[in-house]
Formats: structure tokens, sequence, C-alpha cells
């Protein structure tokens, strides 16, 4: 399969991942032909790009069937909880976690890294898609920091729930396509003490879950809200979950900025290291994390287009790359590969 931005779809191409909406429903299936009403309805839905079947890139395996089961049934159930925030009903937390903690017992067990995030994301399915994502890195980057089962468990949820504090911050706030007054903005600055009372009324769960939730806009500087802490004030899991959070969320469209190309979003958070987020969380980000996803389209600076096939581990940003057409005139041409591990003279320009 390979990764599309969809201004590069065409009628017939199959859809390669499957896409849903916020409630955990499937909008449109893997395995569908795609029309030119299914193309219009997905940019409505500010869907930026897909992931469509091709054969020559038939050996790139995306797909983890129990994976995608394990983060539906984890949307609809994150649904449900933030109706009934929303509604001020009482949620029983701990109850309701119990399909967050089978995703993330399924990551720690089983988890691949290039399988599991680069979701695709609508306006409407973003809020949960975002929490998941980020519960997941959040998991993986545990992981590499020798961190034990029931904190990398404690860790993914605190993730997930990260940003349970907007439901109480008014919609129009949320979603403002403009910047932010003054008196909007200090009110989202408080979504993660919104978010940490919500746990501690709804739920028995651990005192570092809700205080990771609580610290996540911490800065190890002491420039981060909602207390300035700093350096080893703030938690790990809040560390962590900082990192997490921002990557994913400068990765993707917002209502009121466009996303990041791939390599600037990778070194915002390089860049951030020992002032925004903590210098080990950051070393571990960069051996944890690549650049391009595989199945994306990139530009070399030798004028040639290539998919993403392979990574190289301990080299983020210099992946093996399949050519599968003439970047002239984009006629198929027998494929072949350019490992820029060991073509050091050719870079990437930009995704395409």
């Amino acid at each position: 399969m390979r990764l599309e931005f969809i201004s590069r779809v065409k009628e017939g191409d199959t859809l390669a991942k499957s896409i849903f909406s916020g409630d955990g429903k499937v909008l449109l299936r893997a395995g569908v032909s795609l029309t030119y009403s299914y193309i219009e309805k997905l940019r409505q839905l500010d869907v930026l790009y897909v992931y469509v079947e091709d054969e020559r890139l038939g050996d790139l395996d995306l797909e983890d069937a129990k994976l995608n089961e394990l983060k539906l049934n984890t949307v609809k159930n994150m649904s449900n909880i933030i109706k009934k925030l929303i509604s001020n009903d009482r949620v029983d937390l701990r109850e309701s976690l119990t399909k967050v903690e089978e995703l993330m017992n399924y990551v720690i067990e089983f988890g691949d890294v290039n399988k599991s995030l680069n979701d695709i994301k609508t306006h409407d399915n973003y809020t949960f898609v975002h929490s998941i994502d980020t519960g997941i890195m959040a998991t993986f980057l545990g992981i590499n920091m020798n961190m034990s089962r029931e904190e990398l468990v404690n860790l993914g949820i605190a993730a997930t729930l990260h940003d349970i504090g907007k439901v109480k911050i008014d919609k129009d706030v949320i979603n403002k396509p403009s910047a932010l007054s003054d008196m909007e903005y200090l009110e989202m600055k408080k979504h993660p003490v919104y978010g940490a009372e919500i746990l501690k009324l709804n739920s028995n769960l651990s005192l570092k879950i809700i205080d990771a939730v609580l610290q996540h806009h911490e800065r190890v500087d002491g420039k981060g809200y909602p207390f300035g802490l700093k350096g080893n004030e703030i938690t790990q899991n809040a560390k962590i979950i900082s990192v997490c959070d921002v990557y994913d969320a400068v990765s993707n469209d917002r209502c009121y900025r466009s996303k990041f190309n791939p390599k600037d979003a990778y070194e915002l958070i390089l860049a951030g290291s020992g002032s925004f987020f903590d210098k080990e969380v950051v070393m571990t980000f960069r051996n944890t994390f690549a650049v391009y996803p595989l199945g994306c389209c990139l530009r070399l600076s030798n004028g040639v287009e290539g998919y993403v096939i392979k990574q190289n581990k301990g080299f983020p940003d210099r992946p093996v790359v399949r050519v599968l057409y003439d970047s002239a005139t984009r006629r198929p041409i027998p494929f072949h590969e350019i490992n820029l591990l060991e073509e050091i003279n050719i870079g990437v320009e930009y995704t395409i």
C-alpha cells in the first residue's frame, strides 16, 4: 500500500485502510473502490491523505487487524465517556478504561511502531484518534525507557486521557479557526486542571495517572503551565506525554493552522530538548520513531520520487525508498530502491 495526498488519489483506487468516525463507526471500509463522490466526501471531512492499494508495494504490510479492532473499541468507549461527561453524568472511569488497557497491553506485547500509528484523521474523529495515538506513542517510548508493564499501562492510560479536561472548555474556543483572545487562551490553559478534577471525581485511578494529566503542558525550563514546574518537579510520565502530544498535534491539520511537514515536526521536538522537553525523552524519541512513515512518497534531492519501504534504525531521516515511475513523465518503470543511508549525497527535499 502507499500513502497518497487526497489531491493525488484517482477514481478506481482501492482504499487500503478503513476510515472511521468519532464514535467508532466505519465511514469507508478498506477494500472499497474510491469513486468521485467518495473522494469529495473525504475532502469535506478534511482528510488530507489516505492509504491506497498498490501491487508494486505489495510487500509493504501496514495492517494489524487486531490492533485496528482494539482501536475502534477504544474510540467507541472514549466517545461514550465524553458524552456522559459533557452531560455531567457520573462515570466510572476505572471500569470504562478496560478497553484502553486492552489496547495498551496489546501494544506492549505485539506492537510494531510502523503499523500502530498514522491513522487517517477526519475533523470529527481527530480528538479521539489524537488521544489514542498519543497513548500508543507514549507506550512505545516507555518500552524503550525500560518501564515495567504496570508503569507502561498507567502511562498509556494517562496519555490517552491527557486532554479529557477539554470537555469543560467551550466548543467555540476549542474549534476557533483564528487566534484565541487572551481570555480564551487563559481558559484553554485550564484544561489540565479540569482533567485532573474529572479523574479524581470519577475514578480511583492512581495519583501517577492524574499527575501526568495535570502536568502534560509543563516544560522542563519552568515556562509551561498550569504551575510552571521545571526539571525533576515534573513526573516522567508527563514529560513523555508532552513530547508525544506535541508531535502528533503538529503532524496534523487543525482548524487554526496547517500541519507541519514531517521533517519540521520531527525537528521541532529535537529543537525543544532541554527547554520544552526532557533530554532523555527526546533522545529516546529519536531512537524510536522515524521521520517519514512507511508508504509515503518523497521527492529526493536528485529529482527522483519514490515511496518509503523500510526504516534504517538509528537514522530516522534516512529510509529506503522504492522508485516506481519516471519523475518527469510519471510513467511506470522497472522499480528500483535507493537506500539513503548508503547514498549519503542524496537527501529528502519534501513529501509529495
